[in-house]
């Protein structure tokens, strides 16, 4: 299937889900995470769930990582050079919904791509191979590349995969693992 059909049929698929269906899946996939073979690493990239879009609720991977003593970085968006700065969460952290309603960090430390070692990524589908589909503006990939080679990359998702993306391109930048409710995905 291609990115935009895929697009299509998961959005449809998250937005059917009941607010505590959600909740309890998230649950299920920040226990997964416990499972990851991550936790010798020290910074972790989060995304800030987007409720408009019924993405995986992270609170719960970020108390789980907070609770490690690990640090929790956040990206900060600019829609004109569609790229993605970081930010160390901590207590003083200010977030703000930009005008996209997405929540981002006012302010804080600086965080460069290279120093980053695991990054968790929202995605709208994803394949048996590692390959993903996200929301087609190119943030993620274009972050990822510039990440160290040695980065893990993580997806969340509420279903399992397909069994190809047909339309993968050779700028797209494919996951380690993908963590759903009932499964970890290695690739």
């Amino acid at each position: 299937m291609k990115k935009t059909a895929l697009r299509s049929k998961y959005k449809t698929l998250r937005k059917e889900l009941k607010p505590n269906e959600r909740e309890d899946l998230s649950l299920l996939i920040a226990n997964s995470v416990l499972k990851l073979p991550i936790w010798k690493y020290s910074f972790f990239h989060i995304f800030l769930t987007i409720e408009s879009l019924k993405e995986v609720l992270t609170d719960p991977i970020m108390s789980i990582v907070s609770g490690k003593d690990k640090h929790i970085v956040v990206s900060k968006s600019d829609f004109e050079t569609q790229t993605m700065s970081h930010v160390l969460l901590q207590d003083n952290t200010v977030l703000k919904l930009n005008s996209w309603s997405i929540l981002e960090p006012e302010n804080g430390i600086q965080i460069s791509d290279e120093q980053i070692e695991v990054v968790f990524i929202p995605l709208v589908a994803f394949d048996k191979k590692g390959n993903r589909v996200g929301y087609g503006k190119g943030f993620y990939d274009g972050f990822l590349k510039k990440c160290s080679k040695n980065t893990i990359k993580i997806g969340l998702s509420f279903f399992d995969a397909e069994i190809l993306i047909d339309d993968i391109e050779p700028h797209d930048i494919p996951l380690n693992f993908c963590v759903t409710p009932n499964k970890i995905y290695t690739f």
